[in-house]
């Protein structure tokens, strides 16, 4: 649970320690506005996303399920940046087990709305994927600026990060790999 009072304080410091006023008129109110966001923009920390996951059951389908360009918005754990982009998941039914696509893409928000890395993001979603289906296989790319590259640091704009993680048969078997990466590149 996200405690807005304590996070309110922490802001009010903050402005005070960055050299500006609380209480000069744009800023008397942005710390509570500040605590209203964090309760949004962190609402992943505690949860468990592979609880999302409702396994249904399919009519024998066992071939790449596939959501591209599923956007996300996350912070950087480092520097309390955000850095947003998109993720590609891909799994492969087993047993008959199928889910909404709609939950997956909800794995993705969810594991996002916490501090983060992107490959501990990347990762992360595999795993839910995989604790809750027992696919074949998971496949999951992630490609996303960080604005701790662009706004500060080394300063390039543009410059995009993009990790991979691969489970069961899209590691074990290249060509499998090969047709989900022609699948999210469009061809």
């Amino acid at each position: 649970m996200v405690d807005k009072k304590k996070i309110a304080e922490a802001i009010r410091l903050f402005l005070e320690g960055i050299g500006d006023d609380p209480n000069r008129e744009g800023l008397i109110e942005t710390p509570e506005r500040v605590a209203d966001m964090c309760e949004e923009i962190f609402a992943g920390i505690g949860r468990d996303s592979h609880t999302e996951i409702k396994v249904l059951k399919s009519e024998k389908y066992d071939e790449i399920v596939l959501i591209k360009d599923i956007p996300f918005y996350s912070m950087c754990e480092h520097h309390l940046l955000p850095f947003s982009g998109v993720a590609h998941v891909a799994y492969i039914p087993q047993g008959n087990r199928v889910t909404g696509i709609s939950k997956l893409a909800r794995v993705v928000e969810i594991e996002a709305k916490r501090p983060q890395v992107q490959e501990r993001l990347t990762t992360d979603i595999a795993e839910s994927i995989m604790k809750a289906l027992h696919p074949k296989g998971v496949l999951v790319i992630i490609e996303a600026e960080h604005l701790c590259m662009t706004m500060r640091g080394i300063k390039k704009p543009g410059a995009r990060v993009k990790t991979s993680v691969v489970r069961g048969i899209f590691r074990e078997n290249p060509a499998t790999r090969a047709e989900a990466l022609m699948l999210i590149k469009g061809h």
